[in-house]
């Protein structure tokens, strides 16, 4: 055993999709063999900060997730032999044969994304099940990025595990056809596991940058397998462009700072070069598409020397494009910013009206946000603290309601 040089948490969030793809590799039941993962899981928690973190902390995951899952398909007598046995999760040989069965370049990861993104279930399945498997979230987030309850997101996962358990489909990647029709499924599960490391929904921090660089990690591997494909290379773009402003989204003390006050010394200049590259190279060259526009709207962002030199007028022409080809409440609520920032915030607000009886008004604190931003730039400061303290109740991001709330607090009360 070697002592952790970072966080278990961290460490066991990036191995577990490995895990779980060798298990689902090998045996092909994507629902046992994520139980047997998060049997291994917390077998780590409870032993590897007493013990430390084994020298080969996939293998002995896989160790004990692979006895677990062989364990429960044991016969009683079988299962009774081996509780009369100190179990051991360092067993030699077992440890030896996780070590060899793959090679030691593999990652499964990538082929449990498209498994999860198998065509025999819906879309929002898709992307469900796979941010359970791979990303690591919780229901309760998956819940909040798609706007639904919590208990309807838990039925929807059950029931892409019984489907892709009936499909009989083998752990392998599909074949070139069918990854150019399940990538953009595949994207989308990025995105949003992206965006949950970017800004995470729950929590005392604002960013899991375990997320946020798996997410990377992942567009990076589907680039090499799909170089053609123009939306791939936007949404790696995208990432890395987007990525590169976090070490200036809080400050010392962890709280939020908003765009145009961020110190841009400290965004990530390598990325930034990385993605504006990939912009430069695929605009252009492929069908344009909602990543690219997204890519291209970020490297406007970062371009910018100061948040007053930012080309408000070139972003909101890549929006009114973007809510043409893929429209969204979110769209909208971005467009409705870059509009304010062009024509004026009434122009903005009377944009935001158009959200007022969707899903995004009554599932996500963000339109309030917004809101409360623009009204408080078009002076009427009443409403303004009123929209302020109204998304701070919604969301359950601490750094978010932290800030909303000092927002808030500086605003005079309505009259």
């Amino acid at each position: 055993m070697s002592g952790p040089d970072r966080s278990v948490d961290d460490l066991l969030r990036e191995l577990a999709p490995r895990v779980l793809g060798r298990l689902a590799r090998r045996y092909g039941q994507l629902d046992a063999c994520e139980d047997a993962t998060q049997e291994a899981l917390l077998a780590a928690l409870t032993r590897w900060p007493a013990d430390g973190t084994p020298d080969r902390p996939e293998a002995w995951l896989y160790t004990v997730a692979h006895r677990s899952l062989v364990d429960h398909w044991r016969s009683d007598r079988a299962r009774r032999q081996r509780e009369e046995r100190a179990a051991d999760p360092g067993d030699a040989r077992l440890l030896e044969a996780a070590v060899e069965e793959r090679s030691p370049d593999a990652d499964d990861t990538l082929v449990l994304v498209f498994l999860c993104c198998h065509p025999a279930l819906a879309p929002t399945a898709q992307v469900a099940l796979t941010l359970r498997a791979v990303g690591g979230l919780t229901t309760r987030e998956i819940a909040a990025a798609f706007l639904v309850p919590e208990a309807t997101m838990a039925k929807r996962i059950t029931r892409a595990k019984q489907q892709i358990a009936q499909s009989g489909a083998g752990f392998e990647l599909p074949a070139a056809d069918d990854v150019v029709d399940r990538v953009r499924a595949v994207l989308s599960v990025l995105y949003l596991i992206f965006n949950e490391g970017y800004t995470a929904t729950s929590g005392p921090d604002l960013h899991r940058v375990d997320l946020s660089s798996e997410a990377i990690r992942l567009a990076r591997l589907l680039r090499r397998l799909l170089p053609a494909d123009g939306e791939v290379a936007g949404l790696l773009a995208l990432m890395l462009l987007t990525d590169a402003r976090r070490p200036a989204r809080t400050d010392p003390d962890g709280a939020l700072v908003p765009l145009e006050d961020q110190d841009r010394s400290l965004w990530d200049s390598s990325a930034i070069r990385e993605g504006l590259a990939l912009v430069s190279d695929t605009l252009g060259r492929f069908p344009v598409g909602p990543y690219q526009l997204q890519a291209a709207i970020a490297a406007l962002h970062d371009e910018a020397p100061t948040a007053d030199a930012t080309d408000w007028p070139q972003i909101l022409a890549l929006y009114d494009t973007l809510e043409r080809i893929a429209p969204s409440p979110m769209v909208t609520l971005s467009r409705a910013v870059a509009m304010a920032n062009v024509h004026g915030p009434t122009a903005g607000l009377a944009l935001l009206g158009t959200l007022d009886d969707g899903d995004l008004a009554s599932r996500s604190h963000r339109l309030d946000a917004v809101r409360a931003h623009l009204l408080e730039r078009a002076g009427d400061v009443g409403a303004a603290r009123d929209a302020y303290l109204r998304s701070a109740r919604a969301t359950a991001s601490l750094p978010e309601q932290r800030y909303l709330q000092l927002k808030a607090s500086r605003l005079p009360r309505r009259s």
